[in-house]
């Protein structure tokens, strides 16, 4: 793995692979108070040290799928970096579809990292939260009969009563973030704060991340960029609603190995 950006004295000698313990730095949440620019912006209703991430693969002509799933795009590298992401976040927050085209299963404690969270004081693993307006979620999957942190279904107030019981039956916690039928995408990051869980890392899919962009709430976004074309009518990485004038971010970081570019972007 190459680091291209930032460059430094030791850019030259980064040709080689990292170690977890390396990556976890480059990738370290911002300490509160120490957010770039102007740290907390409007969506997150002024909360300190509360910080959305966006993880997401794209092919070289914007698929952020093929054959439904964002897998056949992914790499070593890219799976790397997929689990010092989730290793580093308090919550992974992904939406209802993503959640059953992938396979969600619940997320694991790793040694690696079990000292770093410790010190952070986070559980031993992330929670996942699932986003969903009508609850048609298998709460028989291991992603809810198994998970070492209680997995979260975020939803709105006018979800149907019947799954919300179901989902409390199965041990979910059922965040009721907005007065609509789904969950509030500003509402969301804010209830999940309100629960100690600020290092937020969401996986999509594209109409969840297209939702937290129009709200103003994403403050980083990775991005791996995999050299493979696909055409198609694949979804790009953001599906929904426009913003009322283009996001801009800056580039923060970038890496590569075998042709992928892994991108991070910060919002200006």
């Amino acid at each position: 793995m190459r680091r291209l950006l930032p460059v430094t004295d030791q850019t030259a000698d980064d040709d080689r692979e990292w170690s977890l313990e390396e990556l976890a730095e480059l990738y370290a949440y911002p300490e509160p108070g120490t957010e770039p620019g102007a740290g907390l912006n409007a969506g997150q209703a002024g909360r300190p040290g509360v910080w959305l991430r966006g993880n997401m693969v794209a092919s070289l002509d914007g698929a952020a799928q093929y054959e439904g799933a964002s897998q056949p795009l992914s790499g070593t590298a890219d799976m790397r970096i997929f689990g010092v992401l989730r290793a580093l976040c308090d919550v992974v927050i992904a939406g209802a579809e993503t959640v059953r085209r992938e396979g969600y299963r619940p997320a694991k404690a790793r040694e690696a990292f079990a000292a770093r969270r410790a010190a952070a004081g986070q559980t031993p693993a992330p929670a996942i939260a699932v986003v969903s307006a009508s609850l048609e979620l298998d709460f028989t999957a291991p992603l809810f009969t198994e998970p070492l942190v209680p997995t979260l279904v975020l939803t709105g107030a006018g979800a149907p009563a019947e799954r919300v019981r179901a989902a409390r039956r199965a041990g979910a916690d059922v965040v009721v973030a907005g007065d609509g039928p789904g969950a509030d995408p500003a509402a969301a990051v804010a209830a999940l704060a309100d629960r100690g869980l600020t290092r937020q890392l969401t996986e999509g899919g594209p109409r969840l991340l297209g939702g937290f962009v129009a709200a103003g709430v994403l403050d980083e976004l990775c991005l791996t960029v995999a050299p493979v074309l696909t055409a198609g009518d694949a979804q790009r990485i953001t599906n929904g609603p426009g913003t009322a004038v283009p996001e801009r971010f800056a580039l923060v970081s970038l890496l590569e190995e075998a042709g992928f570019l892994f991108t991070r972007y910060r919002r200006i």
